[in-house]
């Protein structure tokens, strides 16, 4: 991605976005991700709560077992990928019937501030330079985010 064509809107919208999910992940919300590379992405562009990865249980049936009994908030931030819908739509369902509070406005909102560019959550690492102030053209100094 070119960092030069991002503009401040996008810029705007995703510190707006990262500052509400900090406190979403202060207040006891379960954060989840698909993988490693989606923690390491959202962790360079600034969240700084804990995240819940996907993949590190053994199915859906397996993560639902484990969260069925936490009554906190769910917020699914899978990809928008064929896979990343399949596992959302499948694990709606399943913790719906457990009686959690799904939630599914991060994942939306995250869509319509970049635009549709954002199809995988890890592409954000992209964002990190003009988010944490690091602008232009010197690429060496996107070695210190």
């Amino acid at each position: 991605m070119d960092y030069r064509f991002i503009d401040n809107t996008t810029i705007d919208g995703l510190h707006e976005f990262i500052d509400m999910l900090n406190e979403e992940a202060e207040c006891g919300s379960v954060i989840v991700v698909e993988g490693k590379r989606d923690v390491e992405a959202l962790n360079r562009i600034g969240f700084k709560g804990n995240l819940t990865i996907l993949n590190h249980f053994k199915g859906i049936t397996d993560f639902v077992d484990n969260h069925c009994q936490i009554r906190k908030k769910i917020i699914l931030l899978l990809d928008m990928d064929r896979t990343g819908k399949h596992l959302t739509s499948k694990l709606v369902s399943q913790l719906q019937h457990t009686g959690n509070n799904v939630n599914l406005f991060y994942k939306k909102a995250l869509a319509k501030i970049t635009n549709g560019k954002i199809r995988q959550v890890e592409e954000l690492a992209a964002y990190a330079p003009n988010l944490s102030g690091v602008t232009g053209t010197r690429r060496d100094l996107y070695f210190y985010i």
